[in-house]
């Protein structure tokens, strides 16, 4: 198993956020702005860098990341990477943030950016589920698999390969026995945001 510090974490938050109404990620929540929940999640998780994948609305959600690891006193563990080609879908935002890790990396934690409500402890316990008989690991909530999901190494290839408006969730039920499945008692889990109601 890997050392903490081989652990990246991605946020995706390239979207267009066209089902919102316009840019959903800096929208009030929680006292500051929704991508800030997903922010904490991931800089609360082992990781040696948090690398948050810009699309559309890139520069308001570039400073809104900024912002938020000022405020923490993390500047220097985030990172900023563009999808330029976002359009396509949610597999451009990931291509472009594995493409971006170093060569060392272990593994990457998927933060995604309208997901708020992701409780810290759940990146530590997918670390511990990554046997070397796993290639991934997810946190489940009666039953149903949610995020963040934690990527090996073997999958980022796969993962250079995808297309259209899809995560690596076809790849993950393809693994069989190789995902390991973590339950939680958290049902931020599997929240997203996809509408103002919703927040």
């Amino acid at each position: 198993m890997a050392t903490g510090g081989e652990w990246q974490a991605l946020v995706l938050a390239a979207g267009l956020s066209t089902r919102f109404g316009g840019p959903k990620l800096l929208a009030l929540w929680n006292g500051g702005v929704l991508i800030d929940g997903a922010l904490r999640a991931a800089f609360a998780a082992p990781v040696r860098t948090v690398t948050v994948v810009t699309g559309g609305h890139a520069a308001g959600v570039t400073a809104a990341a900024q912002a938020f690891a000022e405020r923490i006193g993390q500047s220097g563990r985030l990172a900023l990477v563009h999808a330029a080609d976002h359009g396509e879908g949610l597999s451009a935002s990931l291509r472009a943030g594995i493409a971006s890790l170093p060569e060392d990396t272990a593994g990457a934690f998927i933060f995604l950016a309208d997901m708020p409500a992701i409780p810290p402890f759940v990146a530590n316990a997918l670390i511990d589920a990554m046997t070397p008989d796993h290639d991934a690991a997810a946190p489940t909530f009666e039953g149903r698999r949610g995020h963040p999901v934690l990527l090996g190494r073997a999958l980022f290839e796969p993962i250079r390969h995808l297309t259209g408006d899809h995560g690596a969730g076809h790849l993950l039920r393809g693994l069989g026995e190789r995902l390991a499945l973590v339950p939680t008692c958290e049902v931020g889990i599997l929240k997203d945001v996809d509408h103002p109601a919703d927040l």
